[in-house]
């Protein structure tokens, strides 16, 4: 397999930091971008300057990490956001503007034509003053594409060094996006970048059908937060390059840790069943499952946990076959006899219907109930 030819450009300290009710400090900020960067993510979304002062300094302050992805930053089409960009010393503008007829209307009162002169007298302005750009069109999604092809062809003969399609409602679905992004592709100057939104739930799934369809910037955000559903998530993209796309340079092992960072920084709880990096990603509990990991653990684990920082985890429950239950056993040192490992289950599986959870000390203390030692088997 051909491996796609794409590059991420993380946003979580810009659109991640839009969830209701979240705001990263600048020590947050920078830890975030660290730990990013060491993953081999190429750019980095640091902010949003023109928002406060404090925003600025943050992210000034991550330009000065000189870290070995390029920084970028969130700009209108607004002089002294610009300004305030060209301040930070950042890498690229994200200059974006709306190009719906919807926005264009409701937001800025103005014609297409309008529109785009704006945008190319702003994108002129920032190369002038050494910032590369890229071209970001707002509600790409739900403007034709025509408009769309004639805005992006004028912004690469200006000098933007990307085009952007964000899908700023989430209203796309993959086949979609692969369809509009080979017909953009076909035409475009210059690299189109894709930044999708959740509130259908594809966002992930779009950023890699985009990526099969010749997109090559992919916009994410780690555990997929952002404004309104969030963002593709960071962590479900970079799986899905490694085990489909053919893209093994990215770092996969601080995929973890990076999560429970962002969730502790931001306070959004990850759901347990999150792809990749819920705690119920490598957690099994089928009887039937756990037999077959114990032989091959490819059987019910398509990658393994170690590529992302995670670690298999057998749980007991109500669905807790012998052999599972038999494995953990050993596992604490305990080699029951056939009778006994019968008392256990049935315990397990009495207490999992009355909806308590069997964790160890549980387990330990069920093991109690029946005069059971380490390294003695009762028959």
């Amino acid at each position: 397999m051909k491996p796609f030819h794409v590059e991420i450009c993380d946003v979580t300290l810009r659109d991640g930091e839009q969830t209701p009710g979240v705001s990263f400090t600048c020590k947050e900020k920078q830890d975030i971008a660290q730990t990013l960067s060491d993953i081999g993510i190429e750019i980095i979304e640091a902010g949003f300057p023109s928002v406060s002062d404090e925003e600025k300094r943050t992210v000034r302050s991550i330009v000065e990490m000189d870290l070995p992805s390029e920084i970028c930053c969130l700009s209108r089409c607004v002089q002294s956001d610009i300004d305030a960009a060209i301040d930070c010393g950042v890498d690229l503008v994200s200059l974006f503007f709306a190009t719906s007829d919807l926005h264009l209307r409701i937001k800025y009162k103005k014609t297409r034509e309008e529109m785009l002169d704006l945008a190319l007298s702003m994108l002129d302005y920032t190369l002038d003053h050494g910032i590369k750009v890229r071209f970001s069109a707002e509600d790409a999604s739900r403007t034709g594409l025509e408009f769309l092809k004639t805005m992006y062809r004028e912004g690469a003969e200006h000098g933007a060094s990307y085009s952007s399609f964000a899908d700023t409602v989430g209203c796309m679905t993959p086949v979609q996006m692969y369809e509009v992004v080979r017909e953009l592709t076909s035409e475009l100057k210059n690299p189109l970048c894709v930044h999708c939104h959740n509130d259908m739930g594809f966002a992930s799934a779009n950023t890699f059908s985009a990526a099969q369809a010749g997109a090559f910037q992919l916009h994410t955000t780690i555990n997929g937060i952002g404004e309104r559903c969030g963002n593709a998530s960071l962590e479900e993209v970079l799986v899905a390059l490694r085990m489909r796309g053919g893209v093994d340079r990215y770092d996969l092992s601080n995929l973890m840790s990076l999560s429970k960072m962002v969730e502790k920084y931001s306070g959004i709880q990850v759901s347990k069943t999150k792809a990749v990096v819920g705690d119920n990603a490598f957690s099994h509990e089928s009887g039937i499952h756990i037999a077959a990991l114990i032989k091959d653990r490819k059987t019910y684990e398509y990658y393994p946990p170690e590529m992302v920082g995670g670690e298999q985890r057998f749980i007991l429950g109500k669905h807790t076959g012998r052999k599972g239950l038999e494995y953990i056993l050993a596992s604490l040192g305990y080699t029951p006899g056939p009778d006994e490992v019968t008392r256990i289950l049935n315990r397990i599986k009495t207490l999992s219907e009355a909806k308590q959870s069997i964790t160890q000390n549980v387990l330990l203390s069920i093991i109690a109930e029946s005069k059971m030692e380490p390294g003695m088997g009762l028959v």
